[in-house]
């Protein structure tokens, strides 16, 4: 596959969407690339039932998709070292190879040869799928911070309708409509077009829908067009993480119909679906939103949304008790609810207060537990936080850009639209009350404390380098995504005087149950430029730097078309791992390695995000003293939302950052650095 579906892959690695057109119910309208300068006024009818009915049924390419590939040991072993050699000295890396060498010809070998039997013998699903869905709800941390991402959404380019009663009303129905899109099978495939004039036409989509679903894939890649595991999409709506007792359980029921508010620390339901399986009346949603919104109801003095932010095993244990204590059917209603809108009380005052609000907020108007959350404040910022361990953000993005179209090019109800005056919202709109004892006060007190001193200790900061971006860059036939990495590389150099362990995220949806592979981009190549930007800058000439700089580019080009191919060596040797000690086995050596351990001690952790629906993207550190990068590459700036913890100094490294991208500009203009 083409190096622009391996470039697409890194920013699905958290994010997704497809660039096809839309239909909507019975009608075409306006591509995905319109203008949204205009609004289609109408009323709500049953023909608004859907977003649009594609004419491939959306898991139609499911069966088809090809196998992700275990990778061979050789490769995965020269890939590993190749990872190792800059972050280690020479001493260091010897051992290394010693014990890489040993583990390829001895007990990795056979693991490898028994994970290939294995794979053979699960062919509807994918090798790391099962490993890696254990490795997410076996994790006792809380998701708040360690797991759960945000991704925010760009305010309505219409003022008005960013109110808050207006904006959480158009997107509850838009997300309705979504699944009802969804379910119907009537939601245009996740596709990738290399040649959209070929694949993403009318014509090809009426051929391919007659192909078989068992064949449909082929059909696909004989005109470019690669389309991409829909299977964690299911998990969207309607489903919980629940807490356990060493591991946790992913819970969905797709017949309930109500939606979970959470406003002021309370908790409501209501419906959103009737019986017959229709969008509530947007003006009845409308009203039962306002109603919560002007409920006098004080903030619980032991809000229950805070035990979601707690450890896993002391959740699941006081969970067990709010059971028995009498409120099993109301965490179920928690549970089963379509999704968890949270409506806040605040304005958001920049940026940053954004990236805190909707990464982490209060710790009490929040159920984190939620495949998603919905977060609209006060003024109409709005954001998407998702637990992590049921899908990667290919569905949350896809839902996302979807939700942001509707609800700006064709909202369903306008400033001033009257609520449903007929509507009695306070017998439609149940708040839930807890019994609670005083051991269950005493763990809701006590996970408020625990997640104020985790949030206490985050800091977050964001920058925007406005003197390129996108084009520039690839008139220079550099690669944007390798120029940023190189710059978190020379930033942490310039910073601290080390190159660490770097982790990208990079999606393998173009595989059946694929999850994400891991690019490296720590090189001796990004090392070398690095040192000769950072150290030696006075050494090279212009023409040498701009050469340091293509063949960064060059090797971080191929890393990202290995680990998008399933090529990549961080999750085979994670599932090598995982099959050893599902067996009992003991480990190799090569896992108790210094190197090892320091490779996967990701100081930092990178992921790309650009969108036209999503202004903020933001996760925390994966280590104590690493950065969490979310950034993204647009035509002619670079941004960049950057997460610490008092070990780092995140203003600092963004400064650095912004340094370095200004020397990466002003060598590619042919001048040198001063």
């Amino acid at each position: 596959m083409a190096t622009m579906l391996s470039a697409q892959l890194v920013s699905f690695s958290c994010f997704s969407a497809s660039s096809s057109s839309l239909r909507r119910c019975g009608s075409v309208v306006r591509s995905r690339t319109a203008a949204l300068s205009g609004v289609r006024h109408r009323n709500y009818s049953s023909k608004d039932e859907c977003l649009h009915r594609s004419l491939v049924p959306t898991m139609h390419y499911q069966k088809s998709l090809p196998r992700l590939p275990v990778p061979k040991l050789e490769d995965t072993m020269r890939r590993y070292l190749a990872a190792q050699r800059p972050l280690l000295d020479d001493d260091q890396y010897r051992t290394t190879e010693k014990l890489a060498q040993d583990f390829q010809s001895g007990v990795g070998k056979q693991l490898h040869e028994e994970l290939v039997i294995q794979d053979k013998n699960n062919k509807h699903t994918s090798y790391i799928s099962g490993p890696w869905f254990d490795m997410y709800l076996s994790a006792r941390d809380s998701v708040v911070l360690n797991f759960n991402p945000f991704m925010s959404f760009n305010l309505d380019p219409k003022p008005e309708y960013n109110e808050q009663l207006v904006r959480a009303t158009n997107m509850v129905c838009s997300a309705v409509r979504f699944m009802k899109t969804l379910r119907a099978g009537l939601l245009e495939p996740e596709v990738f077009h290399l040649n959209p004039a070929k694949s993403d036409t009318d014509g090809f989509k009426r051929f391919i829908r007659w192909v078989p679903s068992a064949l449909s894939w082929y059909g696909a890649y004989m005109v470019n067009a690669y389309p991409l595991d829909m299977s964690q999409y299911f998990r969207l709506f309607n489903s919980t993480r629940v807490p356990k007792r060493g591991r946790d359980e992913l819970f969905t029921d797709q017949g309930a119909r109500h939606l979970l508010v959470m406003r002021n620390r309370n908790m409501y339901v209501f419906d959103i679906v009737d019986r017959d399986g229709n969008l509530v009346r947007p003006a009845e949603i409308q009203s039962h939103l306002k109603y919560i919104l002007s409920d006098p109801t004080p903030a619980p003095a032991f809000p229950l949304g805070a035990l979601t932010s707690e450890n896993r095993d002391v959740w699941a244990g006081l969970r067990e008790k709010l059971s028995a204590a009498g409120n099993a059917e109301s965490l179920h209603l928690v549970d089963s609810a379509v999704f968890c809108l949270c409506l806040d009380d605040e304005n958001m005052r920049d940026h940053i207060h954004i990236s805190h609000n909707m990464l982490h907020g209060d710790g009490c108007n929040r159920w984190y537990d939620k495949s998603f959350s919905v977060i609209v404040a006060k003024d109409g910022q709005a954001a998407i936080n998702f637990e992590h361990s049921w899908g990667d953000g290919v569905a949350v993005l896809r839902f996302q850009n979807e939700i942001f179209k509707d609800t700006t090019e064709q909202p369903l109800v306008h400033p001033g639209s009257v609520a449903a005056t007929a509507v009695d919202s306070a017998s439609a709109v149940h708040r839930l009350t807890f019994s609670l004892d005083g051991e269950l006060e005493d763990g809701i007190k006590k996970a408020k404390e625990n997640f104020d001193a985790a949030v206490s200790k985050l800091t977050i900061d964001a920058m925007e380098f406005k003197k390129g971006g996108k084009e520039r860059l690839k008139k220079n036939k550099l690669s944007p995504d390798a120029v940023a990495q190189l710059a978190f590389q020379m930033a942490f150099l310039r910073q601290y005087g080390q190159t660490v362990a770097t982790y990208e995220s990079c999606s393998t949806a173009a595989f059946k149950h694929g999850r994400t592979e891991t690019i490296r981009p720590a090189s001796l190549y990004t090392k070398r430029c690095s040192h000769a930007f950072v150290r030696e800058a006075g050494e090279h000439s212009v023409q040498q730097l701009q050469a340091m700089l293509g063949d960064c580019s060059k090797y971080h080009g191929q890393l990202t078309r290995e680990a998008a191919m399933g090529q990549g060596f961080d999750r085979h040797l994670f599932a090598l791992r995982y099959l050893a000690n599902s067996q009992g086995r003991t480990l190799h050596s090569l896992y108790s390695d210094p190197a090892y351990a320091a490779i996967n001690h990701n100081i930092l952790s990178t992921s790309t995000l650009t969108s036209p629906a999503v202004s903020l993207g933001g996760f925390a550190p994966v280590v104590p003293d690493g950065f969490g990068v979310g950034y993204g590459v647009h035509d002619d700036w670079i941004g960049c939302n950057v997460s610490s913890y008092p070990s780092r100094n995140v203003h600092e490294f963004l400064q650095c950052v912004h340094k370095s991208l200004e020397d990466i500009f002003t060598v590619l203009e042919g001048k040198p650095l001063s």
